[in-house]
């Protein structure tokens, strides 16, 4: 299920409650971001009742309180016996008919930004591919609200000039937040979030120009992995650099380099870039 480039939070999380259920094949789902110590739950998928929607659960209680303060997922295979948690939500988890319990943290740079459930309405043994499949439904959550957190700071410090443009420094900054959303990019498997950041790229492109910018109509098109090493190549990075920040090999960068030349009709990297910005391809 594709969401658009605007999604809001609260649409990215029913999207990752989703995504679970249809990944794990488990008969329900929910989750819900963090807020002073606590996780609200905003989006449930498969629930028999209305009990599920809006628990509140707090830091260390409970299946998902304590996934949220280890910073770690959590199982519990019989949830009414399970020695291992606080029981404090037993009326809303067996009220709901839940047995078999996994909660997974959704974690953005070591820390939790909310927590998704997956589980079953009888006991059942919990197999790795179900686990593995919970655990990159959180991560490629964590992916997009990491994503996001960069670019509103970036933005944020994009703040316009006397004339109206945005300054020298805040364009630098936009397009270092463009190369490092390109090599986020790379590492992304879910087709739909690859769809958004390609989104968001563009947006930081076309914040990068303003009105005195000149563009160039070309009809060129680079491959995603021809942009990703130009686009650090524009900032300055050499074939090593780039190899490193892309896991490429070295050769393999020379290569993506000298095709984006060619077709660019450029004789050299900076001309490419040149060329590549006022054509639009690039911040």
């Amino acid at each position: 299920m594709a969401l658009p480039s605007l999604a809001s939070d609260a649409d990215l999380m029913a999207h990752a409650v989703t995504e679970l259920a249809q990944r794990t094949a488990l008969p329900v789902a929910f989750g819900g971001y963090e807020r002073s110590d606590a996780v609200e739950v905003s989006a449930v998928v498969g629930n028999r009742t209305a009990h599920l929607a809006g628990l509140v659960v707090r830091a260390s209680r409970g299946l998902g309180g304590r996934a949220m303060v280890e910073r770690r997922p959590r199982l519990a295979l019989d949830y009414k016996t399970s020695r291992h948690i606080t029981h404090d939500y037993d009326r809303v988890i067996l009220g709901e008919g839940i047995s078999t319990l996994f909660a997974v943290p959704v974690l953005v740079s070591g820390v939790t930004r909310g927590v998704l459930y997956c589980g079953s309405f009888h006991p059942s043994p919990f197999g790795e591919n179900v686990a593995r499949h919970a655990v990159s439904v959180a991560q490629d959550l964590a992916t997009e609200l990491r994503v996001r957190d960069e670019v509103q700071r970036r933005l944020s410090q994009a703040t316009p000039d006397a004339a109206g443009s945005i300054t020298a420094a805040a364009r630098e900054q936009l397009r270092q937040t463009y190369a490092e959303l390109r090599s986020i990019s790379a590492d992304v498997t879910d087709r739909a979030l690859r769809e958004r950041l390609a989104a968001l790229e563009h947006r930081l492109a076309t914040l990068s120009h303003d009105g005195a910018d000149h563009h160039e109509a070309l009809d060129v098109r680079l491959s995603p992995r021809e942009t990703d090493v130009l686009a650090c190549a524009a900032l300055g990075s050499t074939n090593a650099e780039i190899a490193a920040t892309l896991h490429l090999r070295e050769g393999t960068v020379k290569s993506y380099l000298q095709s984006a030349m060619a077709k660019l009709e450029a004789s050299t990297r900076h001309a490419a870039v040149a060329k590549a910005r006022r054509a639009g391809i690039l911040p």
